[in-house]
């Protein structure tokens, strides 16, 4: 073979190594979406993709607590709204539709978007129009998303929110379970636990007085499992749309917080319990060293035990003495 033929081989070959990277790197993709408490899988790739996230805004009926109905409104069906993971230095095109079936006028404002109203303005839909934008992920992190259309506060108060994950251009320690928790506050006409169809309360809301304060409001988060060694993520928001959550597991530390969602910032270490504003989130990582039946909660303690707002970890796997055993059984249901 000829050192001139043997040149162009190596070249063609480099040429096309270097398409099918710029291929993977920024090739078009539909973003992964997850319903809560599912998180999408982490993203392999390298930033810079252009990515499509599709969301439907409609309002449907669901469960707010035993025998309780309201009408919701929702991204996708669903409160909280699906995750959404892009990474950073991604381009993203964001499409929205409204269902033809709603009753209001949506929209979407996503707090990783660095552009007017975080895309409120671009987005507003009437029933059964559709409306995008693109903008750019500039900042790592976990971002809350919310409706923006007037009356902004009702839309949220309905249950029109949910998260954004911008996920680092090095990606985040893997661990080994990743879960979806959002915290909400509902207000409706009926007392708290009054059966039937309840309507939403504006009164109440006005004056920051919730009859729910729930996490996943249509589906408790009683599904969440891990196995005794694990480390466990959770993406925690809090849509709000009034009242600040106190976020804590019962019987656990957090290892590492990545306070307000900031990645890339300085996280803190062995937290009991986090602050999370309205329209905030944080990132929350522990490891389980013991089996049993960990209760996450609001610890503005009556939203948990009187307004709903509790979830469940179970962890199973061998018991670990030499970190916690039980001397002397009680005789009464303990509390926290």
């Amino acid at each position: 073979m000829s050192k001139k033929l043997s040149s162009l081989i190596i070249f063609l070959i480099a040429l096309l190594i270097g398409i099918g990277a710029n291929k993977n790197c920024y090739a078009d993709e539909v973003a992964s979406l997850s319903t809560a408490p599912e998180v999408p899988a982490a993203l392999s790739r390298a930033g810079g993709a252009n990515v499509t996230v599709e969301l439907e805004t409609v309002e449907k009926k669901g469960t707010l607590a035993d025998g309780v109905e309201y009408t919701f409104w929702t991204f996708n069906g669903t409160v909280p709204g699906p995750f959404a993971r892009v990474k950073e230095g991604d381009t993203v095109t964001f499409n929205l539709k409204n269902s033809k079936n709603s009753k209001n006028i949506h929209s979407i404002d996503i707090h990783a978007v660095n552009g007017p109203g975080g895309g409120a303005k671009a987005s507003q839909t009437p029933p059964g129009g559709k409306t995008a934008f693109q903008f750019k992920a500039l900042n790592p992190g976990i971002y809350i998303y919310h409706c923006a259309s007037s009356h902004i506060p009702t839309h949220i108060a309905n249950g029109m929110y949910g998260l954004l994950l911008v996920e680092p251009a090095d990606g985040l320690p893997k661990v080994d379970k990743e879960y979806y928790v959002m915290q909400g506050d509902f207000y409706t006409k009926g007392k708290t636990g009054e059966k039937g169809l309840q309507a939403f309360d504006v009164d109440k809301a006005r004056a920051e007085q919730p009859t729910y304060v729930k996490f996943n409001a249509m589906a408790t988060p009683g599904n969440l499992k891990a196995n005794v060694g694990e480390i466990v993520r959770l993406y925690v928001g809090n849509g709000g749309p009034n009242m600040t959550s106190a976020f804590h597991v019962i019987g656990e530390i957090f290892d590492t917080v990545y306070q307000l969602g900031a990645v890339g910032s300085e996280t803190a270490k062995n937290v009991q319990t986090t602050v999370i504003p309205p329209g905030a989130a944080a990132i929350v990582e522990f490891k389980v060293d013991v089996p049993g039946a960990y209760i996450l909660v609001d610890h503005a303690i009556f939203r948990a035990i009187d307004k709903g707002a509790v979830g469940i970890l179970e962890v199973t796997g061998n018991e670990n003495p030499a970190v916690f055993k039980p001397l002397k059984a009680g005789t009464a249901d303990s509390g926290h």
